[in-house]
């Protein structure tokens, strides 16, 4: 009875010390870097790496303010074309992220909904979305580039948007 107690004992004993010395490896993954993986002559990442233990922002999708709030609904005015929607959501992002202490240099990954453009032939505007994002990513100011998908959709919920973007961060 004696031996079967202390062997319970030290089994436990080894749960715990193991269970420590577990924790301590996982504050050593807060101090890793994100790693990107680059993508040779893209604008974008193959992907990104995040070390254990690292906590995540993931933003729903996002999409432009009015850029008018002066022209009727349905006016093309009232938010403006991908290009102008694109700027503009990129900077909610931007805002929403910096109430969290983070900026878009803590993006790690995009998804991007764009949707047809009536005077792009009705077709999404995919140059327009890839020059907005070349303003804010991948530059001298935040050389951080994204894993990215681009997806043409038909529509979004609202007819007049013509972009939405969703976001993932990580804090430092």
């Amino acid at each position: 009875m004696k031996q079967r107690a202390f062997l319970y004992l030290l089994m436990f004993s080894l749960v715990v010390v193991f269970s420590c010395e577990e924790a301590h490896d996982d504050d050593n993954h807060d101090q890793e870097a994100v790693t990107r993986f680059e993508r040779e002559g893209s604008s974008i990442l193959k992907g990104a790496k995040v070390p254990a233990g690292k906590s995540m922002y993931f933003a729903s999708g996002i999409v432009a303010t009015e850029k008018d709030a002066s022209k009727p609904a349905g006016d093309r005015g009232r938010f403006g074309d991908t290009y102008d929607q694109s700027v503009s959501a990129l900077k909610r992002i931007q805002s929403y992220l910096g109430e969290e202490g983070l900026s878009l240099k803590d993006v790690i990954a995009m998804k991007v909904y764009v949707a047809p453009d009536p005077e792009n032939d009705n077709k999404p505007d995919f140059q327009a979305w890839f020059k907005a994002y070349g303003e804010y990513f991948g530059n001298e100011e935040n050389p951080n580039k994204v894993a990215r998908s681009t997806i043409g959709v038909y529509t979004l919920v609202d007819p007049n948007k013509f972009i939405e973007i969703e976001v993932r961060a990580v804090y430092p």
